[in-house]
């Protein structure tokens, strides 16, 4: 089973990365300013992660396909890393649709 492991930043915010069953970071939020705010955040992922309309599939400069997960609203809850290919790309889309709505949350603060 994956897990949201919140961590502080060194300026301070808060963020969570999801990680999946093996340990790899599938998902990275934006900083927060409140512990409060983060832990919405990743209400907010629980919730998205199932609506397969939620994910926004992107290409970065250097050709790599990323994905960003966005609430309702359009905002953007989540982001992925870059990938080599779309093929392991629309794995790590799969992966955290999987892990995202039981996971635990663990805080490392």
């Amino acid at each position: 089973m994956g897990k949201f492991v919140i961590t502080l930043r060194k300026n301070g915010e808060f963020q969570f990365n999801l990680k999946a069953t093996n340990g790899q970071v599938i998902l990275t939020s934006e900083g927060y300013n409140t512990k409060a705010a983060c832990l919405n955040g990743v209400e907010s992922v629980k919730k998205n992660a199932v609506n397969p309309d939620r994910f926004e599939v992107k290409v970065a400069k250097n050709g790599k396909p990323y994905f960003n997960l966005k609430a309702s609203n359009g905002q953007v809850i989540g982001a992925s890393q870059m990938y080599s290919s779309e093929a392991t790309m629309k794995n790590g889309i799969a992966s955290v649709a999987k892990n995202a709505p039981d996971a635990p949350v663990i805080e490392e603060l």
